[in-house]
């Protein structure tokens, strides 16, 4: 199996639309109830959850073999307060000696600020990768799960850092360290029938970043179209992160809302997802750190079907047509950028409700329609 045209195959039903919609279920905080595994094999393409919940994924591959099921592991960081014997990290804090934790520039080792119990990891060091790759690989070898989705592919300091410390004197070590961390947890991974998918940081900013990182079956982009949900970003930030809609493998979106799934961001994310997705991958709408429920709306379950054209533009606003389907997003953030866009006859809105020939669409909003 080669890196790259090898993991396109191990997962394909992953990156088509089918049975179940097109969410992705990003669940990896309290624990799992027997209601939201039936709710999630009746609704999502995805799941990540903790790499203890063993039985959730057993019961998920067994009713939906066509989901892609992955566990959490952190690439950069191991957690104090995790009793094991399974870890959320590829290294656990009492297996790694005391020079595998990043230190001051005292001595002292390096706690992520505002999440208690994480310590920064060596990721510049051979033996730390070594090691993490090792653990991972034989951890997932007979696993349920379809593999990894590697948490903290860092690009910039998000964790208080304060560089320089020892070893380190700029994010360059860090980006350089978690980059051979991924391609070699990649490939290796990829050996034993096994995909990884980074949560890749602001790729935007370095060309080739997530095309390189996804090659060993996806990637994963948490801040998709904005930070949170009062800073989204400008529309020529936004347009430059829209080619990972489109692979390579399985593109995992996840736009910021308030928690609340009526959020306008929901749709807004859904709908490029669509238009420059052509509906492969998975998407979900969350609020910060907010992976304990099941996050939901109705247009989520849609297929809008095979693409009829490309996606047309009129300045920063976009839409695409589909044999099932219509979405339109505007990414303008100038409050006075309404744009009125043309509708294909035949479209109901998720009441059911036929839409008109024109519509308005504000700034940072998005629409999604189907054929009635």
């Amino acid at each position: 199996m080669s890196e790259v045209t090898g993991v396109a195959d191990i997962n394909t039903a992953a990156a088509v639309p089918g049975t179940g919609g097109v969410g992705a279920w990003i669940r990896y905080g309290w624990p799992i109830s027997a209601e939201q595994i039936d709710f999630a094999a009746e609704h999502y393409r995805a799941a990540i959850l903790q790499p203890w919940e063993l039985e959730s994924a057993a019961e998920l591959k067994r009713r939906r073999p066509d989901m892609t099921v992955l566990c959490y592991k952190c690439l950069s960081s191991t957690r104090s307060y995790e009793p094991g014997p399974l870890y959320s990290s590829g290294v656990s804090y009492s297996e790694a000696p005391d020079d595998w934790f990043a230190q001051r520039l005292n001595g002292g080792r390096i706690q992520w600020a505002r999440y208690e119990g994480h310590w920064q990891m060596t990721v510049w060091s051979p033996e730390y990768r070594n090691r993490w790759v090792r653990n991972v690989v034989a951890e997932l070898t007979d696993s349920p799960f379809d593999g990894v989705m590697a948490d903290n592919d860092v690009f910039d300091d998000y964790y208080g850092l304060d560089l320089p410390i020892r070893d380190a004197r700029s994010m360059t070590d860090f980006r350089d360290g978690v980059g051979e961390l991924v391609h070699t947890a990649g490939r290796a991974l990829n050996d034993v029938g096994k995909i990884l998918v980074p949560n890749i940081a602001e790729s935007r900013r370095e060309p080739g970043r997530w095309a390189r990182h996804a090659a060993y079956g996806g990637g994963f982009e948490e801040v998709w179209l904005g930070f949170s949900p009062v800073d989204l970003f400008d529309p020529e930030t936004t347009e430059s992160q829209l080619p990972q809609a489109d692979g390579p493998g399985l593109s995992i979106l996840r736009v910021p809302t308030d928690g609340n799934d009526e959020h306008p961001n929901f749709e807004y994310g859904l709908a490029a997802f669509w238009i420059f997705g052509a509906g492969r991958g998975a998407y979900s709408a969350t609020g910060h750190d907010d992976y304990s429920r099941t996050q939901h709306v109705a247009q989520l379950d849609w297929d809008l079907g095979e693409p009829l054209d490309e996606p047309v533009r009129r300045g920063h606003t976009w839409w695409r047509e589909f044999t099932h389907g219509w979405a339109a997003v505007n990414f303008n953030s100038d409050r006075r950028r309404r744009r009125r866009v043309r509708v294909p006859r035949g479209m109901v809105d998720v009441q059911g409700d036929p839409v008109g020939p024109r519509l308005v669409l504000h700034p940072r909003r998005g629409v999604v329609l189907r054929r009635g």
